[in-house]
């Protein structure tokens, strides 16, 4: 799996849909508001996959990859700034 990091956000890129669509996963926490600092994790990853679901995310539902959301993108930069813009 490849990494890449953009805006300091870390994007692994993980197998295409049946389509051949690339997908890449972000792990959870990068969808959050400096604000939204609370001990239930459960708490904070239902709110993420809300932010997430806004641009098109997805859980990410693999062992390998744990607290993860997935995004299909064919331009991360841009993916990464729509994640600043719904953290702000």
């Amino acid at each position: 799996m490849k990494t890449e990091i953009v805006n300091d956000i870390q994007f692994t890129r993980i197998d295409s849909d049946v389509n051949g669509n690339p997908r890449y996963v972000c792990h959870f926490s990068n969808l959050l508001k400096d604000s939204e600092n609370t001990d239930d994790i459960s708490f904070k990853y239902a709110m993420a996959l809300a932010r997430a679901k806004k641009i098109g995310g997805k859980k990410f539902h693999n062992k390998q990859y744990g607290g993860g959301i997935v995004f299909q993108s064919y331009n991360i930069r841009m993916l990464a700034e729509e994640i600043i813009e719904l953290t702000k």
